[in-house]
């Protein structure tokens, strides 16, 4: 059973935008806390940006702030990644996640999608 699925990874040039969406179940999308985190082949998983249910906390890694942009859309079930002003080092394979702990805490996501690929050039 499919609980989360991202969608909006691809390769663009550096400076360029994407957005990446993931679709979760209903159950899923109660989670407290929702997130994207990315990673690179041979390094951790990072977190890149979090919100909470009620969409009015969110959080971002530094360096994504002001470039990235995570919010909700309740009518669809859907958390979204505006990306803006993309690098180079923002290439990874990037996920979304869902948990009902502690939002800055990425052992406490419980549910995980398969994950997008975001690849920019310079």
């Amino acid at each position: 059973q499919v609980q989360l699925v991202e969608s909006g990874g691809g390769s663009v040039q550096a400076g360029g935008s994407l957005r990446l969406s993931c679709a979760a179940s209903e159950y899923i999308y109660t989670a407290f806390c929702m997130g994207w985190f990315r990673q690179v082949p041979g390094k951790e998983r990072e977190g890149v940006a979090t919100i909470d249910n009620g969409g009015g906390i969110t959080s971002y890694a530094d360096s994504v702030k002001g470039r990235f942009t995570i919010s909700r859309d309740n009518a669809k079930n859907t958390v979204d990644l505006q990306m803006n002003d993309l690098k180079p080092e923002d290439t990874a394979m990037y996920f979304c996640a869902a948990g009902w702990g502690r939002c800055d805490r990425i052992d406490e996501y419980n549910y995980w999608g398969q994950g997008t690929q975001v690849t920019v050039s310079s």
